[in-house]
């Protein structure tokens, strides 16, 4: 399980013209699900997720995570972070978790987020979304878990 975590001053979600998710500060969480990936690997991530220490302290030191400067964490589904592009000019998708599978781990991974953080927002798995961020730092990290 892949997660790209961005650092944002705001991030918003669209999806035929409707905004359907958007955050003020905090994460944009680009979310790439594998062959192999679980729940287990969803709490993992999860727990690692909102203890990520990638905001600033008083001293401008990455020492704080999103949950302690209580900011947003805006969840949004990227297949294309399955992608192997090792040979080739064209990525290849065979790891990545087949559609119905990836849509239940991705539900299941909002609804653990949403419990276990108050301010999150989301995509709309499968969609075709116009995500909008405004990347601060830029700071951008990918956390991986098996």
């Amino acid at each position: 399980m892949k997660a790209l975590l961005q650092r944002v001053s705001r991030a918003s979600v669209t999806v035929d013209g409707d905004r359907v998710g958007e955050i003020g500060t905090g994460l944009l969480v680009l979310l790439g699900l594998d062959k192999g990936d679980s729940r287990d690997s969803a709490d993992r991530l999860l727990e690692k997720l909102l203890a990520y220490r990638v905001f600033p302290d008083a001293q401008g030191r990455m020492n704080q995570s999103v949950v302690d400067i209580q900011g947003g964490v805006l969840l949004v589904s990227q297949f294309t972070l399955s992608a192997d592009t090792r040979k080739g000019l064209r990525p290849s998708f065979s790891t990545a978790l087949p559609p119905a599978e990836a849509e239940a781990l991705y539900d299941y991974t909002l609804s653990r987020l949403s419990a276990l953080h108050e301010a999150v927002a989301a995509g709309q798995f499968g969609a075709d979304m116009q995500v909008e961020l405004v990347n601060d730092g830029p700071v951008t990290f990918l956390l991986e878990v098996a």
